[in-house]
């Protein structure tokens, strides 16, 4: 299936506040994620990968990192057309400096981009969440239903179904219903779908009655100024979506992949620490269907007298003496010195090599220092942590700190990019 007359727009999202603090200097698709890459490289990825070159990204906060890491990463020949642009709330003569209200009202304040005589389809996609697809299987079945919007599903169980938008269809596939996030028996009823239909359409039900929006969608282009030029409506998912079902065709895509949405700490913890096993749900090591991301000419890592179970270790480490690692994700340059013992933790490197006889007085060496055990953490960027440091959360504390160099979300302890941590602390 061709794409050449598509065009992506990936959204942003907003603050990010769900993944403060690893969003408080960056957009939230440029949090690190499985050692070497950022979470934009899965969406632009999955569209690469379908033969779709030609994208726009969608963010207004804080979005100077993303900017360069596009930049950097995604430059296409002269000759073909392809691109990856950033689009950042902006102000215009009509619009004033209304800052995008949600989703939907950030794709409305760009339709002029869409203008373009060539583009007949819009995929919007997510900038948070982890999977991959190709993207041309959802086209066939938008072209083969004669749909206006095709949506991609996912089946799940009832258990699952509260935290979800949950669609109804009937026996071709079109959608009928859409709950989003419902909360009682009554409201997943009135959703629910026959294991029986599932299983018919080539997909393992296993138990899973309900079909959850992956907030994954195709738009014929005159379909999607159509709804958005005919309301205010700000959210695709809440509004526009449901809005759609009433007016157009509105088709599923079924999908039964690994699909993963990075929209809280505990989640972006957890996905990124499911990569690092032997037999991950998510293998980023697809020959055929690669996860892109900056190319960097760093040295291989190299270690000591090491012990490293289940774990990802990038480029340009530099890790100690009777080190232990297991369960964990070491990013870019990372150095551990001596005795460590890392477990169950993230730890997303630094973004330059640093020299420890060139720092100010104070100024610890950026890494992890010797004696000191991290576990069941989150190390932002270039954190310096001290000698015989201890950060394994023994209280037990789910939530603490706003603007502390250590602060704890769900459980997790997580040390701020650029933070120092002195010789000695324990937590």
């Amino acid at each position: 299936m061709d794409l050449s007359k598509t065009i992506a727009l990936i959204l942003g999202g907003g603050r990010g506040t769900r993944l403060f603090p690893l969003t408080k200097i960056r957009a939230k698709p440029a949090v690190p994620l499985a050692a070497k890459y950022r979470l934009i490289d899965i969406p632009i990825s999955n569209c690469i990968n379908s033969g779709l070159n030609r994208a726009y990204v969608l963010t207004q906060f804080l979005s100077e990192s993303l900017h360069r890491h596009l930049r950097q990463t995604y430059t296409f020949d002269h000759f073909n057309g392809g691109f990856v642009e950033l689009l950042a709330a902006q102000q215009t003569v009509n619009q004033g400096t209304d800052w995008y209200q949600g989703t939907a009202d950030a794709v409305r304040k760009n339709l002029v981009h869409l203008e373009e005589d060539w583009i007949e389809h819009v995929l919007i996609l997510s900038g948070d969440q982890l999977y991959r697809m190709d993207f041309r299987e959802m086209m066939q079945t938008h072209i083969e239903s004669g749909a206006d919007a095709t949506i991609a599903g996912i089946p799940v169980s009832r258990k699952d179904a509260s935290a979800l938008g949950i669609m109804q269809v009937d026996d071709s596939g079109q959608v009928r219903g859409f709950v989003e996030k419902p909360q009682t028996d009554q409201e997943i009823e009135s959703v629910r779908m026959e294991p029986s239909w599932i299983d018919a359409h080539g997909i393992p039900s296993r138990g899973r009655d309900c079909l959850a929006s992956m907030g994954l969608y195709i738009f014929n282009k005159a379909t999607m100024v159509d709804l958005l030029n005919s309301n205010d409506h700000q959210d695709f998912g809440k509004e526009v979506f449901p809005e759609a079902i009433k007016s157009h065709k509105v088709q599923v895509h079924l999908f039964d992949g690994y699909w993963e949405d990075i929209g809280t700490i505990r989640a972006f913890y957890e996905a990124n620490l499911n990569l690092a096993g032997n037999a991950p749900p998510f293998d980023i090591r697809t020959p055929d269907a690669p996860i892109y991301s900056r190319p960097r000419f760093l040295p291989p890592t190299i270690m000591g007298d090491t012990k490293i179970t289940g774990s990802l270790i990038a480029d340009g480490c530099r890790i100690g003496q009777n080190v232990t690692i297991s369960n964990s994700v070491i990013g870019l340059r990372t150095v551990v010195g001596d005795n460590v013992v890392i477990k169950d933790s993230v730890v997303m490197g630094a973004d330059f090599m640093d020299d420890p006889t060139k720092l100010p007085e104070g100024t610890l060496p950026v890494g992890i220092g010797s004696g000191s055990t991290v576990s069941g953490t989150i190390l932002d960027k270039n954190c310096r942590i001290g000698s015989n440091v201890q950060i394994v959360n023994k209280a037990g504390v789910e939530n603490q700190g706003e603007d502390d160099v250590l602060q704890v979300r769900d459980g997790i302890p997580i040390v701020i990019k650029n933070g120092q941590i002195e010789d000695g602390f324990s937590f």
